[in-house]
């Protein structure tokens, strides 16, 4: 399924696994478990089917968010195939940076392995599934944040869904403040984009642009 700004759904595969198929020739696969990040329940068997076929068949590397709320479904998500696991709402608690849990995680699962998405709604971090803001900007926690994760994930959801371009100049910003990797996500709609994200030193999370077949 595919949002547009979080909120309003625009589309639904319902064959997950001819998509898989048909992004086969690239070396991540991101997964987010929408109904987990929610707590409207969760995919587990189906996100677990994905990892394992994805790494069996495709040799794809796997990075798999939504919900990962507690270091055992970190683990969980590990032993299933996830080479990533994306950490969202839970990295905050009350407003702050929830340091004890990240660094619990990073001991269960190996810092490397981690990414703290930094999503970011009307230029404050959103979480809860993009329900909830922070007073909060993500250029302000990124240097707490290298040393308990290994990347991070940026969701501009002002763009998320709307093919309407990515916004290049605040990625740029986001790339000034840390020298961690970064996945850059939203609006995202032509190949000169993903090359110029590239150029920034940044991999790009596309997902409406593929689901209808924008990039030739």
């Amino acid at each position: 399924m595919q949002l547009v700004h979080g909120r309003k759904r625009e589309l639904a595969v319902a064959d997950v696994f001819a998509q898989l198929e048909k992004f086969k020739g690239y070396q991540w696969l991101h997964i987010i478990d929408l109904d987990a990040a929610m707590g409207k329940g969760n995919n587990n068997a189906l996100v677990t089917t994905l990892c394992r076929r994805a790494r069996r068949n495709y040799r794809m590397r796997v990075r798999v968010g939504g919900g990962v709320r507690t270091v055992r479904r970190a683990k969980e998500l590990t032993r299933a195939g996830a080479t990533q696991v994306i950490v969202g709402s839970a990295a905050f608690r009350e407003g702050k940076l929830n340091e004890r849990f990240l660094r619990a995680l990073a001991k269960a699962i190996a810092k490397r392995r981690i990414v703290v998405a930094l999503d970011t709604y009307r230029g404050k971090i959103a979480t809860h599934g993009w329900r909830k803001s922070l007073a909060l900007h993500p250029q302000e926690v990124m240097t707490a944040l290298e040393p308990l994760c290994g990347a991070f994930l940026c969701t501009d959801v002002d763009r998320e869904g709307t093919l309407s371009g990515a916004n290049l100049k605040y990625f740029a910003a986001l790339r000034a403040a840390t020298k961690h990797p970064i996945i850059a996500a939203g609006g995202i709609k032509t190949r000169s984009e993903i090359a110029a994200l590239e150029t920034m030193g940044m991999d790009a999370a596309v997902g409406m642009a593929m689901y209808k077949n924008k990039l030739r």
